[in-house]
């Protein structure tokens, strides 16, 4: 900041704390994201003076006081730091990567991830993006120091391919072809129910849903963006837990949970997917024999549970990528086949 903030204390809040007083000001000036642990920060770093000389948290104001803030009231940009984190690298040269991301792990922390105390922050820890610095010595800047290589994303229950830049030049040419859509992604993933068509397009725009912030919907929202989808139905199952289909999906757009949105919005959410109607527990159906009588199918169920079949991710994966080398226009074709408890789950319900 160029100049300190400057506040003269007023009579009416004599006995107020220094902290409370500040962050109550920085409010009234519309700063956003100040919060009381922010501040204490700063004075505790002696960014604030009391009429010149540094003061306490606690300190209790008497009115008349000047108070200037040298420093800012936000934290400094969060940057990712290296972890020894093991990494299934599928391809790699020194332009770029392609590497099998695990479901359960963020491509990289929020911008709001940063905690008022850093060394507190364990959001900015576990992402490919700390695992990519443990591995790589250089990586594309252009996503920034929070983000650094990082073209394309999955979501954190998503696993497979995804494509890294090794350096800027590369980290553009990969971002221009994703625009472009030039770069072809296939998916595979398990869904609830039969779909009538063996294969369709679901062509329709996605926006963030106006009551639930963390979902996206396909219903008309304010900054909605054009998305399409086209899925083929591989196999049709039916079984005693009830039916699924296992669908490939090859997506033109990239937008936030396309595929998840897309297909529930046609009434076949992911398997495992409870933030788009999936349930969280799937029960196997009595299996079929002579007709038991009350008593006995009571005495039964107390004594055998129902069977169940549950997933701690969504059954969708990034199975196969097409795309042009960015520098020497060569083609590539990488594949990642099913994670064994994707394999496992699909053996189950079948």
């Amino acid at each position: 900041m160029t100049a300190p903030r400057v506040f003269e204390v007023p009579a009416d809040v004599r006995g107020q704390r220094l902290d409370q007083f500040l962050v109550a000001r920085f409010l009234a000036a519309q700063i956003e994201g100040v919060s009381r642990s922010r501040m204490q920060l700063l004075i505790d770093q002696g960014d604030v003076l009391i009429d010149g000389a540094p003061a306490k948290a606690s300190h209790k104001l008497r009115g008349g006081e000047r108070i200037s803030v040298t420093g800012e009231p936000h934290p400094a940009p969060l940057k990712a730091v290296a972890e020894a984190i093991p990494l299934e690298v599928v391809y790699e040269d020194s332009d770029m990567a392609i590497v099998n991301k695990p479901a359960g792990m963020m491509v990289h922390a929020g911008a709001g991830a940063a905690h008022e105390d850093p060394a507190l922050d364990e959001r900015n820890r576990g992402t490919l993006v700390n695992a990519l610095l443990g591995h790589y010595s250089q990586l594309s800047s252009t996503g920034g120091a929070l983000r650094p290589g990082i073209v394309h994303r999955l979501d954190k229950q998503t696993s497979g391919l995804i494509i890294v830049a090794r350096n800027d030049a590369a980290h553009l040419r990969l971002a221009g072809m994703f625009s472009s859509r030039d770069v072809h992604k296939t998916y595979l993933a398990l869904v609830h129910g039969h779909p009538e068509k063996d294969a369709g397009t679901i062509n329709a725009a996605i926006g963030r849903d106006q009551i639930r912030r963390t979902r996206m919907t396909t219903k008309r929202s304010e900054g909605a963006r054009a998305a399409i989808s086209h899925y083929t139905v591989l196999e049709r199952i039916s079984s005693r837990f009830g039916k699924f289909a296992l669908v490939s999906v090859r997506i033109e757009t990239g937008r936030t949970h396309q595929i998840r949105v897309h297909l529930s919005s046609i009434g076949h959410p992911v398997v495992g997917d409870t933030l788009y109607g999936a349930p969280a527990v799937i029960s196997a159906e009595p299996a079929s024999g002579k007709a038991a009588t009350k008593k006995n199918s009571a005495k039964k169920s107390a004594t055998s549970p129902a069977e169940t079949a549950q997933l701690d991710r969504n059954f969708l994966h990034a199975a196969r990528l097409e795309f042009a080398h960015p520098k020497t226009g060569k083609l590539l074709a990488l594949e990642a086949p099913l994670p064994p408890e994707l394999s496992s789950f699909l053996q189950q319900i079948r």
